[in-house]
């Protein structure tokens, strides 16, 4: 019944399709995402498989930015049309292929191994920010990754890794000091793979402390001190960042991380988002970044912001509206904002690591 319906309906397609121009052709295709969306949800499998076969009939005349619009459309969407997904996911053209890669529901496994297998990276890279990760597609990007594919797979928490992709990473992460230190601190790093690269990190942290002026040290290893003893104290309340880490990898995609939307977060007394979006945005472990928000110090946190690539305005938003702090003084004010104009964001992001 659906194959007859389906059949009819590209039937009735073909003289029109042929006859329209490139624009005509991807309103076209507009009209039936839309229609497509409206319904979705109370549409049954063969109800989806006509406008399967309908998508991959206008698919074979649309442009890349027709396809692009279909891809972020049918991306997000759970019963979305199996072989058009695929179709997009395979598209060479990665600014078609990425929001399905990095979204979509309905590519199975052995398919994103495929194209993990045959792509370049930038297409890696849109899989490797998939929600869940599984240990053979993780092994496949492993292998063929380069720095920010390893390093945006590294930082996914929804990524898993079999032994033989963890002795991988590990090996790739002994030449570059940057991918070491975020992999060591992944929880499920195998104990005897992480004690390899302990070393490594302390000695780079260390190489990079004694090049610092002295009256920084100073101020630095007293904050580590300092932050080290609250991490270590149990909160009477933990706090699951887990919901705010997810919600900021979203907004990230979307291009909404920044300032602006941070700024709002202070105002509004969401620190559970801004502790977030910190982490997020300057790669620290947010179990770091938690306590900074709740000490009368600034030095730690001014590092956070600045390793963030936070405005001056956002940090004083940050600092004011600290939860169960007192109220900072016009004078401190001053003072904090002339240390974060002096503060460059190379050393800001090494500091952070220190951490």
């Amino acid at each position: 019944m659906a194959a007859t319906a389906s059949a009819a309906l590209i039937a009735e397609l073909e003289g029109a399709v042929d006859s329209r121009s490139p624009e005509r052709l991807a309103e076209i295709l507009r009209q039936m995402t839309r229609l497509f969306l409206a319904d979705a949800h109370r549409l049954n499998e063969d109800q989806i498989a006509v406008f399967d076969d309908v998508f991959l009939r206008l698919m074979e005349r649309a442009d890349a930015q027709a396809l692009a619009h279909l891809s972020n459309n049918l991306s997000g969407i759970s019963m979305a049309p199996r072989k058009a997904i695929r179709q997009l996911a395979f598209h060479d053209d990665v600014l078609v292929a990425g929001a399905v890669l990095r979204r979509s529901s309905r590519l199975p496994d052995k398919d994103l191994v495929e194209i993990a297998n045959a792509r370049g990276e930038k297409h890696l890279l849109e899989i490797s920010c998939r929600q869940t990760v599984n240990a053979s597609l993780s092994d496949k990007l492993v292998e063929r990754g380069e720095k920010a594919v390893l390093s945006r797979l590294i930082q996914n928490l929804g990524a898993r890794f079999s032994e033989a992709g963890y002795a991988a990473l590990v090996a790739k992460a002994k030449l570059d000091d940057g991918l070491a230190e975020k992999l060591v601190r992944r929880s499920d790093l195998p104990p005897a793979l992480r004690r390899e690269l302990v070393a490594k990190v302390s000695d780079a942290r260390m190489r990079f402390l004694q090049a610092l002026p002295p009256a920084l040290q100073g101020k630095i290893r007293t904050a580590i001190a300092t932050t080290a003893e609250r991490v270590e104290v149990p909160a009477p309340m933990p706090v699951d960042y887990s919901p705010a880490l997810a919600k900021m990898v979203e907004l990230s995609r979307k291009g909404g991380l920044n300032d602006r939307s941070v700024n709002r977060f202070a105002v509004e007394h969401e620190y559970v988002d801004v502790a977030a979006a910190l982490s997020f945005l300057s790669g620290t472990p947010v179990e770091v970044i938690g306590p900074l928000l709740k000490t009368a110090e600034l030095d730690g946190l001014m590092v956070a912001c600045k390793a963030a690539r936070l405005n001056w305005s956002t940090t004083t938003m940050i600092i004011r509206h600290r939860p169960g702090c007192p109220a900072i003084t016009n004078r401190e004010l001053e003072q904090a904002k002339a240390a974060f104009d002096a503060l460059s964001l190379s050393v800001a992001q090494r500091t952070i690591r220190l951490w």
